[in-house]
């Protein structure tokens, strides 16, 4: 079976056209049709900022505000550098393998299977972050590295921002954990790993989001009976 269509792609879709359309003088601009629309158009405006915890990974800001809408409110923030995730996919069999790993969490007070992910050290950016994480956390390395996913993982209160990259062509080297980690990987089925995903199994939000967004790139199902590639 024919399994260029499943492939992982990098590259950006080509356009119906090239030119874009002609504006028109009378069309209204973005700003009034949010405005018409009900959306603020206004930016926040930082009153006061204080520091009021720092922390080895992350620190607390405790901010005075007047908001786009108008309101004006105090906002507690944990100000985090951002971090990567890493999809690590092994192509070699029927149908692809996700490289998942298991580690205890405190906050969870549970053992939770995720994806390899980490913090962006200062100075680097987030591809060298992901391949980093990669090598320490599980020991693998990758040929090919594509963006898949950037996402703000709690912006209610944390200003964090995800970068999930897709890792294939995978190769096996020897893991170099930080001294408080201690990490079991294994390579799940992608049909394996979305049920876990339906079942409740796979907790983690970063782990959830890669799996689901694999599953749509190869058209894997996680229903048991009907889990092949369409």
């Amino acid at each position: 079976m024919k399994n260029e269509s499943k492939k992982l792609s990098s590259r950006t879709p080509a356009t119906a056209s090239s030119r874009s359309p002609k504006k028109s003088a009378k069309s209204p601009s973005a700003k009034s049709s949010k405005r018409r629309a009900g959306i603020p158009t206004k930016t926040v405006q930082v009153l006061s900022s204080k520091v009021i915890h720092t922390a080895p990974v992350f620190r607390v800001t405790s901010d005075e505000v007047i908001e786009p809408s108008g309101v004006k409110v105090r906002r507690d923030v944990i100000r985090h550098p951002g971090s990567v995730v890493v999809l690590a996919l092994d192509e070699h069999k029927s149908e692809p393998f996700v490289l998942l790993i298991r580690q205890y969490r405190y906050p969870a007070n549970q053992y939770l299977w995720e994806l390899p992910a980490g913090r962006i050290d200062e100075g680097e950016n987030a591809l060298t972050a992901a391949k980093r994480e990669l090598a320490e956390e599980t020991g693998y390395s990758a040929s090919e590295w594509i963006p898949a996913l950037y996402y703000y993982s709690s912006p209610g209160f944390l200003d964090e921002t995800m970068s999930i990259f897709a890792a294939r062509d995978l190769h096996r080297g020897k893991a170099t954990p930080e001294e408080d980690e201690f990490i079991t990987c294994k390579l799940v089925s992608l049909r394996t790993a979305v049920q876990w995903v339906m079942s409740g199994k796979l907790k983690d939000g970063k782990a959830i989001a890669g799996v689901l967004w694999a599953a749509q790139k190869f058209h894997i199902s996680g229903d048991r009976q009907n889990g092949k590639r369409s």
